[in-house]
């Protein structure tokens, strides 16, 4: 049995909001300091979408609850746990009736979540309707009526954003969310750091956007002094989007460049010119695949040199903290990825996307810093076809209430069409940057016509056999084929010849580094070169063959794929091949199978038979793929139906808990693995193994992640069972990192081998 807390008049009446070892509490953190100080925070960070009332108010009243008895007892290590989030939802709702949603929901999910705001059978939160009639709330002492209700603000403004529907009002109750969440833990974080006497966080201690453009602008013109042909027509490209990047205001704009027009620095450059124009905070640049967001960060860290390397933050999702089971030891990616508060962010889609419809702390704490942004949105057509229009609807409110200007970034436009166009419910006003109305200006049209570099035909039924034997016809050639067993196949057809390489995501970053470096040495040097490779070496791999084969898949992956030969135009189109090829012995992914199929009618279309890459022929493939398929709120392209069930919502009911598990880009429940590559990976697992209970995570996690690859979960499953993969300090961490043990199933030339039978020791490993 607990004793009943017994309130003491006389020596209780002084609330804290943190504790530390020190039992005469001489530096616990006074209640109304904390939540003053993330009033401020959280104000001031809403301020950037101009509701810093409403983040003030949040801040305020998030920790009410810990007015109590119980929960002054509990930090003495004398009461359980208590809820300490209720009361603050309950009286935002009393104080500031409907007003009071935007911070309630906020309120009571700073720790857990946000939940449902009323009952559905799927939940994974108690929702936030019962949270608000739990009788069993402990008395809130009116202490807090004279420290806080105070500092409150008579009434909430409406919201000055142009809010039409409830899609709108779930994305501004999420960016409240955000504001919370980043002030209270920035607060926690900050007296914890002066309660152990450690020094506190350089957060924020990044140089300006203003300094970067700076040795930005110094580095190209030093990469500029190539004076090719090809290189005059980037230069041509560059100078262009410059100049639109002054004149046109904030908004949504498209970049159309083909494959080797220089898109990756082009956009780069339009993002500082803008940010600098027009106040800008930051710049995120949104990068379609997780394997190639080391290679990206990597390009943009060599044009700002040295020095400003902690500027660059790169955040994908190889670890994060959801599967952590204690979460009094739960040990945080503290890193500085956790804010998103460098003026520079590296980023994949599903880290940005999942992020705008999550429910999770950890997830939306950064979000606010996308308000007043510069954001690149690199292969724009790789979006999720069942999630498009939700994709849509996020990326149109961060333009239309947040201040920030989107450029939809391809090779392959229009992906997502202009309402203009016959796209219902397409984008509006979206400005070409590729473009000038000069006598001597470019278009994409004309561009397309001065890259074309390629001839690309489709050469029919091949079996494995079949395109091996072709691969040994060819010096120097470059085969991308759709699955990662298929590449490993491939690559055993050729093994014994020289120059002969794999790539795909079985192999982690560091891994695939060291190999594209001996393909590009290759290369350059004419020495024989074949290369057989997933689709990860077609977006921004800088790679340059006289040959391409490719395997079935949508018209903008060909062009993708085509983008690898003869990208320098050192040769002539009609002796640069790409070959489009249907693999008989290998099935096309399920989710290939549209794309793949509608490449094919528009290339058996005569008008376009001497030019599939063509942006006409590009226009004709999109609609195809996007246009015919049924329009409305229910269509394939919201697939669960996300914004029909915001259409029907209301204040009361809003359905994050539900929205955060539909939204999900990648479908198949993958498991991420620490390979141990090289001496450096082996220190850092052996680093993890060893951590101190005390210590942060955060550095050690962000090094392994370039040494990580995703492995099917049920596969993995088994592996753990046979031994091969093993979870680090599992107590601590659960099923957070997990390690290949075998040295038999990772291979130096392809990378893991699924078909590697774990129980087949070396005899090293065998112990008898």
């Amino acid at each position: 049995m607990i004793n009943q807390p017994v309130y003491n008049e006389e020596t209780d009446n002084v609330f804290y909001a943190h504790s530390t070892k020190l039992s005469d509490k001489s530096d616990w953190q006074l209640l109304k300091d904390h939540l003053v100080n993330v009033g401020e925070l959280a104000g001031g960070f809403a301020e950037a979408f101009n509701c810093a009332e409403y983040g003030k108010v949040a801040g305020l009243l998030h920790d009410l609850g810990k007015y109590t008895v119980e929960f002054q007892q509990r930090l003495e290590g004398k009461h359980p746990r208590v809820d300490h989030a209720t009361h603050g939802a309950k009286i935002a709702l009393k104080k500031y009736k409907d007003g009071g949603y935007f911070v309630a929901y906020s309120i009571a999910g700073h720790h857990a979540g946000l939940a449902n705001g009323e009952y559905r059978d799927d939940k994974k939160l108690n929702e936030l309707k019962k949270r608000l009639e739990k009788p069993d709330l402990p008395l809130l002492k009116t202490t807090w009526q004279t420290e806080i209700e105070p500092l409150l603000p008579e009434k909430l403004p409406t919201p000055p954003l142009k809010i039409k529907n409830f899609f709108q009002v779930s994305f501004l109750s999420r960016m409240i969310f955000s504001c919370l969440v980043d002030a209270d833990r920035l607060d926690t974080e900050k007296f914890c750091q002066i309660a152990e006497n450690k020094p506190l966080s350089a957060r924020g201690q990044y140089p300006s956007l203003a300094e970067l453009k700076t040795q930005f602008d110094q580095s190209l013109n030093a990469f500029q002094q190539n004076d090719s042909d090809i290189n005059q027509k980037r230069s041509i490209i560059l100078s262009t989007v410059r100049h639109n990047a002054k004149t046109l205001e904030a908004g949504l704009f498209s970049l159309t460049v083909p494959t080797g027009g220089g898109k990756t620095l082009t956009s780069m450059a339009f993002a500082l010119d803008h940010a600098e124009t027009y106040q800008k905070r930051r710049v995120i640049y949104v990068i379609p695949f997780t394997s190639i967001i080391e290679q990206n960060a990597d390009v943009f860290r060599k044009q700002f040199g040295e020095s400003y390397q902690h500027a660059i933050i790169e955040h994908h999702s190889a670890f994060n903290d959801v599967d952590i089971k204690n979460p009094d030891s739960r040990t945080k990616l503290n890193m500085a990825m956790e804010n998103w508060d460098a003026p520079i962010i590296v980023t994949t889609a599903v880290q940005f996307m999942e992020s705008l419809f999550s429910n999770r702390p950890s997830d939306c704490r950064k979000l606010h810093r996308i308000a007043n942004s510069v954001i690149i949105l690199d292969e724009a057509q790789t979006l999720p076809l069942d999630l498009l229009r939700p994709c849509m609807a996020a990326i149109d409110e961060l333009a239309k209430n947040y201040g920030c200007s989107i450029v939809l970034c391809t090779a392959t436009q229009p992906a997502l069409l202009e309402k203009e166009d016959g796209f219902k419910g397409g984008f509006q006003n979206v400005r070409e940057l590729a473009k000038s109305d000069s006598k001597d200006g470019i278009n994409p049209q004309q561009l397309y016509k001065d890259f074309q570099r390629v001839s690309v035909s489709h050469i029919g039924e091949l079996d494995d056999a079949a395109i091996i034997q072709r691969l040994h016809t060819e010096a120097q050639i470059l085969c991308i084929v759709n699955t990662r067993r298929q590449a490993q196949v491939l690559y055993q057809g050729i093994v014994e010849l020289e120059g002969s390489f794999h790539l795909s995501t079985y192999m982690c970053a560091v891994h695939r580094k060291n190999v594209l470096a001996k393909i590009r040495f290759a290369l350059k040097r004419g020495n024989p070169c074949r290369v057989i490779s997933t689709s990860l070496i077609e977006a921004g791999v800088d790679v340059d063959f006289p040959c391409v084969m490719r395997s079935d898949a949508g018209l903008d992956s060909i062009a993708q794929a085509a983008g690898r030969c003869n990208r320098e135009s050192k040769n002539k189109k009609e002796d640069s091949h790409v070959w489009i090829f249907t693999a008989t012995d290998h099935k096309p992914p399920h989710e290939l199978k549209t794309y793949a199929s509608k490449m094919k009618e528009v290339m058996e279309l005569a008008e376009f038979k001497d030019d599939l890459l063509g942006l006409s022929a590009i226009k004709e493939y999109f609609s195809r793929v996007y246009w015919q398929k049924e329009m409305g709120q229910n269509s394939e392209l919201d697939k669960h139906g996300i914004l029909k069930t915001l259409q029907d919502s209301k204040l009361q009911n809003l359905p994050f808990d539900w929205m955060a598990q539909k939204f999900k880009m990648i479908s198949t429940t993958m498991k991420t693995v620490i390979v141990p590559y090289d001496h450096l990976a082996i220190d850092y697992i052996e680093q993890l193994e060893n951590l101190p209970e005390w210590e942060s995570v955060g550095k050690l996690a962000r090094n392994l992640q370039v040494y990580t690859i995703s492995v099917p979960q049920h596969s993995a499953g088994q592996l753990i069972k046979l031994g091969a993969l093993k979870y680090v300090q599992a107590q601590r961490f659960g099923d957070q990192f997990l390690v290949l043990e075998s040295d038999n199933m990772y291979e130096e030339d392809i990378g893991f081998n699924l078909k590697a039978n774990p129980l087949l020791m070396s005899g090293e490993e065998c112990v008898l």
